[in-house]
């Protein structure tokens, strides 16, 4: 198979070369043409010269053509028949000599001015034949001759298009290797690439078009193997988390006396209470799988309104002195129930790590910075040197903030957040506790009056309602 590196330079010889063909040709059909031109205004102006000097007699006609001086290329006779009775000095060619020429001359008789072209022993002749007083003076150019120097230019031409092709078949080899040397250096990377090796880069190098497309197979090399690896820690995060509830189910069931009613009773609601946690930890995985696969409809929301419902829906959860501290009037754009189902999520948590009886407060505010969306809660708080990694897949914080639960909670609450261009932050509470905020950006967040009411997931139930 023929490489492409082949390929491009065939092509780009083939096109030089009928470019200099097609050059070298015009050229030489031009310089043909003036050539002839020039040939035919010579013939006319030595016709048109001898008429004029109204010669009276033969002899006066052989000392007329014996007093011109030929050129190099051309030369002048009298004829009486086939005989030769006067030529010009021999400077030039002799038509003397050309017996094809003065056959053709002597064929037939010449009564006017007669152009014509012959080709004789001397080449390709053109002519001018003219009848005064009973002989008949021809002026005869060889265009062989005259043409030498036409065909030595286009030879010369030729050789140099050669070497030109030659030329530019070294130096386009060279140079289109150098630009096929990154495709060269991509293909050896993916060959090299595999699933336990995905940390192969190209080398950057320029900033063509080639190096363009150098950074942008980094950056998928880079994503896919962020990719992988944020797969694999899930897969090891799954196979750690599901080790112990499998554990348990099947060490009661090994040491279950079957005969003991009681003992199989217990067994039994234990092997359902792991099994009813391993469904929500396979249900929050399929949730934070689909929140990271960009599952949003994102629309206008309502913060003010976005805070009340959260409100009403927290206000019912026992145990807990619930309040809405601030609210934030404007509209955003995002998914409303995915935002409402991380501001949930952080109430949930917050209910897990806080004392009974104690309370808890949520708020949101909208400026030109952004959005917040909190909640904050008076439990023991979360050591900073755990609160880079609380939202991790699995991960909890240390101390006594470790409680039950798949560990994904907040992992989901984090992705929402990046899937509206923002970041979850967390900080202490004042006088104890922790304080979980949802920022989103500015392009996000846009106070304003004149906004689309928002659309919330209730409104489209009653909209379907009052519809159907």
């Amino acid at each position: 198979m023929t490489s492409a590196r082949a390929r491009i330079l065939g092509a780009v010889l083939a096109v030089a070369c009928v470019g200099l063909v097609v050059v070298g040709g015009i050229t030489f059909w031009i310089q043909r043409d003036r050539v002839l031109a020039n040939t035919d205004t010579q013939l006319r102006g030595f016709a048109a010269t001898l008429v004029a000097q109204r010669l009276d007699s033969q002899s006066a006609v052989v000392d007329a053509v014996e007093s011109i001086v030929p050129g190099r290329t051309d030369d002048t006779l009298a004829l009486r028949g086939e005989t030769v009775v006067a030529t010009a000095p021999p400077v030039g060619i002799d038509l003397s000599g050309d017996a094809a020429l003065v056959r053709t001359l002597a064929s037939a008789p010449i009564e006017d001015v007669r152009y014509g072209q012959v080709s004789g022993d001397l080449g390709t002749i053109r002519y001018v034949a003219i009848p005064i007083q009973g002989l008949v003076v021809v002026h005869a150019v060889s265009l062989d001759a005259r043409m030498e120097l036409v065909t030595l230019g286009v030879g010369t031409y030729a050789v140099a298009g050669a070497v030109m092709l030659v030329a530019i078949a070294i130096v386009g080899w060279f140079v289109a290797g150098r630009l096929f040397s990154p495709i060269r250096e991509l293909r050896a990377t993916a060959d090299a690439i595999s699933i336990g090796d995905l940390g192969a880069r190209l080398p950057p190098a320029g900033t063509d078009e080639i190096d363009g497309l150098t950074r942008t197979v980094n950056s998928m090399l880079d994503r896919i193997e962020t990719s992988v690896d944020v797969q694999r820690q899930l897969l090891d995060d799954v196979r750690h988390e599901l080790k112990t509830p499998i554990t348990i189910v099947r060490g009661h069931l090994e040491t279950m006396d079957t005969t003991d009613p009681d003992e199989v009773a217990a067994t039994r609601e234990i092997g359902i209470a792991e099994l009813d946690r391993m469904t929500r930890l396979v249900d929050d995985i399929d949730l934070l799988a689909t929140v990271e696969g960009g599952g949003f409809e994102m629309g206008v929301v309502d913060v003010d309104a976005l805070t009340t419902r959260v409100g009403d829906l927290v206000s019912v959860i026992p145990g807990h002195r619930w309040s809405v501290e601030a609210r934030g009037y404007g509209r955003i754009d995002g998914d409303y129930d995915r935002l409402l189902q991380a501001w949930l999520q952080l109430a949930d948590n917050a209910v897990k790590y806080t004392p009974e009886g104690s309370g808890i407060e949520i708020g949101s505010a909208l400026d030109d910075s952004g959005a917040r969306l909190w909640v904050r809660d008076h439990g023991p708080g979360i050591p900073p040197a755990a609160r880079h990694r609380i939202f991790r897949r699995f991960d909890r914080a240390d101390g006594r903030r470790t409680v039950g639960g798949s560990g994904l909670g907040l992992a989901i609450v984090d992705a929402i957040a990046k899937g509206h261009d923002g970041h979850c932050a967390v900080t202490d509470t004042p006088g104890g506790g922790a304080t979980f905020t949802i920022h989103l950006p500015p392009g996000v967040g846009r106070a304003s009056a004149d906004l689309p009411a928002p659309v919330r997931a209730g409104d489209v139930v009653q909209q379907r309602e009052a519809s159907g």
